[in-house]
């Protein structure tokens, strides 16, 4: 997920441009929600810049992601001009910083070169800002008549899941880095029931509602909530796995251009690709590299750091396609018994360790078939959290949509350069990971926990 969707305050959009959120919302569990997401978002962002020494903090581990410690102080200034200045309407803390941390401003391989604060003032300002930050919720409204940006929590929900997106993109950076391992953690859950599964499952033709108008701290390109109109399909019951993706590249997958976007085959003999990024061949064996240990390729785990490109060509290969986007949240959303749109696959409750990989609790995805619980009523499993899923759709606003609380978080975006991602992954919090949430990229992006799934015509 991109980092450069976050510009300063001053071009928030006039409050009015904000759909109103829905009735009904308690401000105090409201409150502790947005605690509790803080909290979570910067536990982990602690993590993430505590697990290595200063040197790497401060090193480029790729033009494709800025040093870790951008991210830290960038965090605590999108932070100030927010929560403290925006919400709080508190004087400036470090206005001077502002510029060096826009996103819009520096592109990443250019912000090495900036006199960027050193690791221990990066940290010592995000924890001042936090402590702010944390006054200023205490005391905030959170009412329905209040403000648009205290209205619901949204502002600190809106940070919340800032941060959880830096997060992301600092684990992407660490996936990068070269030397010793830095981070750990369990292997996900086993599938109990992988081999019973169907490779397919039906999405039954009709209208749903996609996107949403009431879940509170939804960003501005889930809104609003709208009929779609969806023809019946055939959806891969899982995501496409490392070992069918083997099968792609073995049939000659990248050498024949039959199977590719002209672009993405330009790509492919530019670089000269075999395979997706961080795979390598070793004598008759696919190794990969993953967060600093070198493994073999595990068959029944799904593809990772593969572009949309190396999607849409598998698919071709396939003779199939990728979804689009409004097929991929009816699959995810649509409930035919009750003809409603769930929050997510299994209903309206927030995910659990038993439903989604997510929140970084796993460094790698889940198995294929894992996460029975997690299932959507059509049976079609893992849509939420592993990894992020490609669709053929571009990245558009939705009928009605307005931009809130600024243009340059979706809006300029727009259009046919950037390729819709849905469903999240291991590497993404479930405070920034629900049924409507939209991620896009550009289709060459590799670097990313992306993979894919496939379908057919019904």
């Amino acid at each position: 997920m991109t980092d450069d969707r976050t510009p300063s305050a001053s071009s928030a959009t006039a409050p009015d441009g904000f759909p109103p959120s829905p009735g009904g919302h308690d401000p105090e569990v409201l409150r502790r929600r947005a605690l509790d997401a803080l909290l979570t978002a910067r536990a982990r962002t602690t993590a993430l810049t505590d697990s290595v020494n200063e040197a790497e903090l401060t090193a480029q581990h790729s033009p494709l992601m800025s040093p870790l410690v951008w991210d830290l102080a960038h965090i605590g200034n999108q932070e100030e001009q927010w929560l403290l200045r925006a919400v709080g309407g508190r004087e400036a803390l470090r206005p001077e910083i502002d510029g060096l941390y826009d996103a819009f401003e520096h592109p990443r391989a250019a912000r090495p070169s900036l006199p960027l604060l050193a690791p221990a003032e990066a940290r010592t300002y995000a924890s001042d800002v936090r402590g702010r930050a944390l006054d200023i919720l205490e005391a905030a409204p959170l009412h329905e008549g209040g403000r648009p940006l205290e209205r619901a929590g949204f502002a600190f929900g809106m940070i919340a899941q800032h941060e959880q997106q830096h997060d992301e993109t600092m684990l992407i950076t660490h996936q990068l880095r070269s030397g010793p391992v830095a981070l750990t953690a369990p292997a996900p859950p086993e599938p109990t029931d992988a081999a019973s599964l169907p490779a397919e499952v039906l999405i039954p033709g009709g209208p749903f509602t996609m996107g949403t108008s009431a879940e509170p701290w939804a960003l501005d390109n889930e809104r609003p909530a709208h009929q779609r109109e969806v023809a019946a399909f055939h959806l891969d019951t899982a995501p496409v796995t490392c070992g069918a993706y083997r099968r792609f590249m073995a049939d000659g997958g990248y050498t024949d251009p039959r199977w590719w976007a002209p672009e993405g085959w330009d790509m492919v003999r530019e670089h000269g690709l075999e395979a997706p990024l961080f795979w390598h061949r070793d004598g008759g064996q696919w190794l990969r590299r993953r967060f600093g240990v070198t493994e073999p390729v595990p068959d029944d785990e799904p593809v990772l750091h593969v572009s949309w490109y190396e999607a849409d060509a598998y698919a071709r290969w396939a003779g199939r396609r990728l979804p689009t986007e409004a097929e991929w949240e009816k699959a995810a959303r649509h409930d035919p018994a009750t003809g409603r749109s769930l929050r997510y696959p299994w209903g309206d409750t927030d995910p659990t360790p038993e439903q989604a990989n997510l929140g970084q609790r796993h460094l790698r995805p889940a198995r294929a078939g894992a996460y029975a619980a997690g299932r959507a009523p059509s049976g079609a499993g893992q849509l939420i959290g592993d990894v992020w899923e490609w669709t053929s759709s571009d990245f558009l606003p939705y009928p009605g949509f307005v931009a809130f609380p600024y243009r340059e978080y979706s809006e300029v975006f727009f259009g046919p350069g950037h390729k819709v991602l849905r469903g999240g992954s291991f590497a993404v919090d479930q405070v920034a990971c629900r049924g409507t949430f939209r991620n896009w990229d550009l289709p060459v992006r590799r670097q990313i926990f992306s993979g894919f799934r496939t379908a057919r015509d019904a």
